[in-house]
């Protein structure tokens, strides 16, 4: 047990002293009180300036919040075909116009103008009046005639009627003869005339996918105008007698190719056919019933 009586001697004050614990505990009240209900902060100065651009902030928040809640609601155009129960409701519609118009698209059916909408659904003239501005009808609904009269004229003025023509052997056709097909002017037909005269003249009509700038419509169209009714009369090479240089200015053979065929030749003997010529490396084999009409063996 604690001996209070070893301890008195220890909280024996004189009068001084019990004043200045009395007094130390008053300051120490005070002060936490001057702590607690004393705002610290430094007050926030405030410019004139600045006070004029709070209220313009306020007055233009004021003006914006009597716009929006002045402002009516705004109606977009729309296809009254497809209108839903709510949007009926909110244009003025009854349950039963709205049930009316229902029944006529379930049958598929569309509605291609106002009075046609009146007609169906039955609502009042005035009413009509005031949603039948925002009704939007597809183009080709309004304008099917006028839209169909445009595409004629747009039909003949891009794709004129070429001048229909008697078939031609193609070897035998002059420039202005190419110059009639659709899609050839000048410088295609100069081209088709340059090619032929490179060969020495057209054997096939396939040749002509070779002419650099034709598109398939105009090889359809070259096809369908022109054919080979005889072979042109050209001299033929002579595969196994032509030298590199001979063989080599042929369109169909590089120069790689011609010395390779020059090789083969001297090595296993003449070519008989167009079957032994397919034989070397890099032949053109897709092309060979064309190449062997220009060769003789």
């Amino acid at each position: 047990m604690i001996d209070f009586k070893a301890t008195a001697p220890y909280f024996k004050f004189t009068n001084k002293q019990r004043k200045g614990i009395i007094l130390l505990f008053s300051i120490i009240i005070i002060l936490q009180m001057v702590y607690f209900f004393t705002n610290f902060a430094a007050p926030e100065k405030s410019s004139p300036r600045k006070e004029q651009e709070w209220m313009s902030l306020q007055f233009e928040i004021d003006s914006m919040k009597l716009i929006k809640y002045d402002a009516k609601p705004k109606m977009y155009s729309f296809n009254p075909n497809f209108i839903s129960d709510y949007k009926g409701y909110k244009l003025g519609l009854s349950v039963q116009e709205i049930d009316r118009l229902m029944a006529f698209r379930k049958e598929d059916k569309y509605v291609n103008s106002a009075e046609e909408f009146q007609k169906v659904t039955k609502i009042s003239d005035s009413l009509l009046n005031v949603i039948s501005p925002f009704f939007k009808f597809p183009n080709w609904i309004q304008n099917e005639k006028k839209f169909k009269e445009e595409k004629k004229e747009y039909v003949k003025n891009v794709f004129p009627k070429k001048e229909k023509i008697v078939i031609l052997d193609i070897n035998e056709a002059t420039q202005e003869d190419f110059m009639k097909i659709y899609g050839i002017g000048e410088a295609l037909s100069l081209r088709i005339l340059k090619q032929k005269e490179i060969l020495g003249g057209f054997v096939s009509m396939e040749q002509i996918k070779e002419v650099w700038g034709l598109s398939p419509e105009v090889v359809f169209e070259l096809n369908a105008h022109f054919k080979i009714y005889a072979l042109p009369n050209f001299k033929k090479i002579a595969i196994n007698d032509a030298s590199l240089k001979e063989l080599s200015q042929f369109p169909y053979f590089r120069y790689a190719l011609a010395k390779q065929i020059v090789t083969y030749r001297s090595m296993n003997g003449n070519f008989k056919n167009i079957e032994d010529l397919s034989k070397i490396k890099d032949f053109p084999v897709e092309k060979a019933k064309i190449i062997s009409l220009y060769l003789e063996f």
